[in-house]
């Protein structure tokens, strides 16, 4: 499966030039049938926890633009939205959409960063996630969800063999970023694709630094601080026969695995 990962400077709180910029990178691509694009955490606004610009009109304003997107280039799209939920709070979701334009997977980010206050506008989800996206098993995470690894070791038991992280992830601990990137795909030999956006907001400067990774954790494709888009293939096989030859999943003692 081909995989495309778009690094964007998200325009702020500005929903119409987000889709108009995404919009421009597919069209000078035009991605491959049935490939799979992977756009940023909070695609349409950035990184934002005003409420009144990022869940206005939603999801269905997003959700049709992804719909329509989806449908254009037959591929999968997955992307951030934010969405509105009870007692005025919000929820910072990854949607997916097949190359039919149908939602297939809707995922809550689930920990919210207290240390920039996510957390008085946006709900934790509490559900660790997969779905099949062509030959692979997919299981999404957000950003902060990447300092957490037991929620991707969880999904890898559940099958999961790539992983999808989208991110605002800012400069000051872009390092991490990468470290924990490969790290989680070396411990769970799993794919891995990491998407950052680049640029600036109000509050934070982003690196971009978007990875694909292999199950050994190297790199198929990886970007520097601009605007770009990453590409590579992702080979089903090569996973398989990796987990064969060395199986360090299957030789986890199940006293120690963890249970959701």
């Amino acid at each position: 499966m081909k995989v495309y990962a778009v690094q964007m400077d998200q325009v702020w709180e500005d929903k119409e030039a987000n889709y108009a910029k995404a919009e421009s990178f597919l069209e000078k691509e035009q991605p491959t049938p049935g490939s799979l694009i992977v756009l940023p955490e909070m695609f349409p606004t950035g990184y934002s926890i005003n409420l009144k610009a990022t869940t206005v009109s939603e999801p269905s304003q997003t959700n049709e633009f992804l719909s329509n997107l989806a449908q254009k280039y037959k591929c999968w799209i997955h992307s951030g939205t934010s969405h509105p939920s009870t007692g005025k709070m919000g929820v910072n979701v990854a949607t997916t959409m097949n190359p039919q334009g149908q939602i297939i997977n809707e995922f809550a980010k689930l920990h919210p960063v207290k240390y920039y206050n996510e957390d008085r506008s946006y709900l934790p989800g509490n559900e660790i996630q997969t779905f099949a996206c062509e030959e692979f098993t997919v299981s999404p995470f957000i950003c902060y969800d990447l300092r957490f690894p037991e929620v991707f070791r969880i999904a890898a038991y559940k099958g999961a063999n790539l992983f999808i992280v989208i991110a605002n992830w800012p400069k000051i601990r872009i390092d991490h970023w990468e470290w924990l990137l490969r790290a989680r795909a070396v411990e769970n030999q799993a794919y891995t694709i990491g998407v950052n956006r680049c640029g600036t907001d109000p509050n934070l400067e982003y690196p971009g630094r978007s990875l694909i990774l292999d199950p050994q954790g190297r790199s198929l494709a990886e970007a520097e601080d601009g605007e770009t888009l990453l590409s590579a293939e992702l080979d089903l096989q090569i996973l398989t026969d990796w987990r064969e030859t060395f199986p360090a999943l299957s030789d986890a003692r199940k006293p120690f695995l963890p249970s959701d």
